[in-house]
């Protein structure tokens, strides 16, 4: 994660939205260049591949200000939802939203996501925690990964808490997701992943097992929201079960890590929940230190952590997690790739791979962390075209 493969005074060529050649300037522009190419000048400025985010929740209705205010009087987030409110609050206005109004939310995040830099990001459905609602969140995504410049790679996460009609039956609850909603979603080819909330209180390990074995065999590929409020064994059910990312992780054990690192598991931190939860951070340096896989994510969302802001995920990881600067561009980048499954097609800036490119507004990316807090992005290229520009330039010559 420490090696990024630098180049100096280097360009990249994108034909049909494809790296067809990264290299030296020189080199590029006196052998590689067609005599049509549309030239964008990066003089001073440090090019990276564009940021993925591989954990939000950017679908959903109302908002829950008051619950912020409650955490802050010293109410605990468990609590907060066994009387009602959490994601259930969010879930009641989320089933009474319209398709457009969801929508009309949605592009205001992927906005925001993009001029910072972020050209795909994961989005989880889960406060429908019903058929209707479920999948209408999921043809939210499926239409605006359609029509907007960030790419949304979608994730079913029913099991994210239990509905209010099935209060006090978490095994049932279960089971009608296995029945009646794990069908549509696969069906309808609406999601890429399934994911579990695998806490204390919500759903427990073996409850998990079910519903991800079960959507394994249909297909998709598997996430957990794991061991974030307690330990429970969450990291060791997503080793176990070759699940390709176990995010959260706050109350991990030692030897969870260590099974996900030897699964190939990726571990998705999320500095953001534990600083508006007012949690221990997650253990980067540790996990880093196993061998396993770190990428960093906002997850964006209405109640714990109501902001997609990746300057200050940035700030937090380098300031109170102990990684480095060249850790977290990996965790942003390659890492997170590998997180929502797209590795091979995103997440470098590699021949073969997707014309995604942010430009910073600074020589290097050593300022992302330096200069604290603030979005340093510059220009975003996405599918080899310019999509953000946070100024008017001009091009400049090869």
């Amino acid at each position: 994660m420490n090696e990024l493969g630098i180049i100096k005074d280097g360009a990249v060529l994108i034909q049909d939205g494809i790296i067809t050649a990264v290299g030296t300037t020189q080199a590029l522009c006196t052998e590689k260049k067609p005599p049509l190419a549309t030239v964008i000048d990066a003089s001073g400025k440090a090019v990276l591949p564009g940021f993925v985010d591989p954990h939000t929740h950017l679908v959903f209705a109302g908002d829950r200000p008051d619950e912020f205010a409650a955490r802050l009087r010293g109410d605990h987030y468990l609590d907060i939802l066994a009387r009602g409110g959490g994601i259930l609050s969010t879930v009641r206005a989320t089933r009474r939203a319209s398709m457009d109004m969801l929508s009309a939310g949605a592009i205001k995040h992927l906005n925001a996501f993009l001029a910072q830099g972020v050209t795909t990001v994961e989005g989880k459905s889960g406060y429908g925690l019903d058929l209707k609602t479920e999948v209408k969140q999921l043809q939210v995504m499926r239409t605006l990964n359609a029509s907007h410049f960030v790419d949304i790679v979608p994730t079913y996460l029913g099991a994210h808490a239990i509905s209010e009609e099935y209060a006090g039956n978490a095994d049932a609850y279960i089971q009608f997701m296995i029945d009646a909603v794990l069908p549509e979603v696969v069906s309808g080819e609406l999601a890429q992943f399934c994911d579990v909330f695998c806490e204390k209180n919500i759903f427990s390990v073996t409850q998990s097992r079910k519903l991800l074995e079960k959507a394994k065999m249909a297909g998709l590929k598997l996430k957990l929201h794991a061991d974030e409020i307690t330990q429970i064994g969450g990291a060791e059910l997503a080793a176990e079960l070759g699940a390709v990312s176990a995010d959260h992780l706050l109350q991990a054990s030692d030897e969870g890590i260590r099974q996900m690192a030897r699964a190939g598991v990726v571990a998705v931190l999320l500095p953001l929940t534990a600083f508006c939860l007012r949690e221990p951070y997650p253990r980067a340096r540790f996990i880093v230190d196993q061998g396993c896989p770190v990428a960093l994510a906002t997850d964006l969302n209405p109640g714990s952590a109501f902001s997609g802001s990746i300057p200050l995920v940035i700030a937090l990881a380098t300031l109170t997690m102990g990684m480095t600067t060249e850790e977290v561009v990996s965790a942003l980048t390659l890492n997170a790739a590998a997180a929502v499954g797209r590795a091979d097609t995103i997440g470098s800036i590699d021949v073969g791979k997707k014309g995604d490119l942010i430009l910073l507004a600074f020589p290097s990316y050593r300022y992302l962390p330096y200069h604290t807090g603030v979005n340093l992005v510059d220009t975003v290229v996405k599918d080899g075209s310019i999509v953000f520009e946070a100024k008017e330039r001009k091009p400049g010559p090869c």
